[in-house]
């Protein structure tokens, strides 16, 4: 029987889920995420390459690092200290799928460090062919006088910054056939009016990726992005208040928020040569809501 999309998640209210402090942990919530571990199998799509997942210690990150072990990728992933937790988690189910699993905590706000990471993956995994930039920063505000200046420059460095500092350092080093993968969202069409700076992060990463699929053509990578909508990771619980995070889902056709690994098959097909006339686009995983 087919999967009925309104039921193949947890549905809210999540009643038992307590606020978490940022950036939140996977074994803090409730319920837990579903990354894929007992759901995804792999075919061999990514045999022999190289990805780098920013934010891959948990959520959509881990869906996607063990998802690409699955296909047959070696994964470095780069994460904030403080996650050293997740992160050893999807690295030992990196390294359970036979693949090569790299960690390099630190802070992507850096462009040192962003070249840190892509030096450290030419070095031990041989190269690089897949870079996802996932990681992301986000605070929730009713008002724009809750948004500090420090807080709005630190979403855009993240969100932004590190991509650009990523995708630079990295494209030097990809072969003709790599793919660059940038996490946007739902609110870069539909911003959220409280997640103003966050919102405002997504519209110029989705607008990055078209120029950049563009200016890489010539070098055979291709640039696109998924866009989800609401999904159920530590961002969640952490950065918005209770009652939103309990409710977190509701708001679409689907009624429930998805799970990271709901979003993993996007980034595996636009990692793969079955992808190799997409460049410059979005698909949308929103549970329904129209991206247009």
């Amino acid at each position: 029987m087919p999967l009925d999309p309104r039921t193949a998640g947890p549905r809210p209210p999540f009643s038992d889920q307590q606020p978490l402090t940022p950036p939140g942990a996977e074994t803090d919530m409730n319920p837990r995420p579903d990354y894929g571990a007992e759901s995804y199998r792999g075919s061999g799509k990514l045999q022999g390459r190289r990805a780098v997942i920013t934010g891959g210690d948990s959520g959509i990150g881990r869906a996607v690092a063990l998802a690409y072990a699955r296909e047959g990728a070696d994964v470095l992933i780069a994460y904030l200290p403080e996650e050293e937790g997740d992160a050893r988690h999807t690295l030992e189910m990196v390294e359970a799928e036979g693949r090569r699993a790299i960690g390099v905590p630190g802070d992507i706000r850096e462009e040192a460090h962003c070249n840190g990471i892509i030096e450290r993956a030419v070095k031990e995994l041989g190269g690089i062919d897949i870079l996802v930039n996932n990681a992301a920063y986000q605070m929730s505000h009713d008002s724009i006088d809750e948004l500090t200046a420090e807080e709005f420059d630190r979403t855009f460095r993240t969100n932004v910054y590190a991509t650009f500092y990523l995708s630079k350092a990295a494209a030097r080093h990809m072969p003709p056939g790599s793919a660059i993968i940038n996490t946007v969202s739902v609110n870069a069409d539909k911003p959220n009016k409280t997640l103003l700076a966050y919102a405002s992060t997504k519209g110029a990463l989705q607008n990055f990726t078209g120029g950049l699929a563009q200016l890489l053509a010539d070098k055979g990578i291709r640039v696109n992005c998924v866009a989800p909508g609401p999904i159920w990771t530590p961002l969640i619980p952490s950065t918005l208040d209770i009652e939103r995070a309990r409710e977190f889902g509701k708001q679409v056709p689907f009624q429930r928020p998805g799970q990271p690994a709901e979003l993993a098959p996007a980034y595996v097909l636009l990692a793969s040569d079955q992808a190799s006339y997409i460049s410059g686009a979005t698909i949308a995983v929103t549970g329904g809501v129209p991206i247009i």
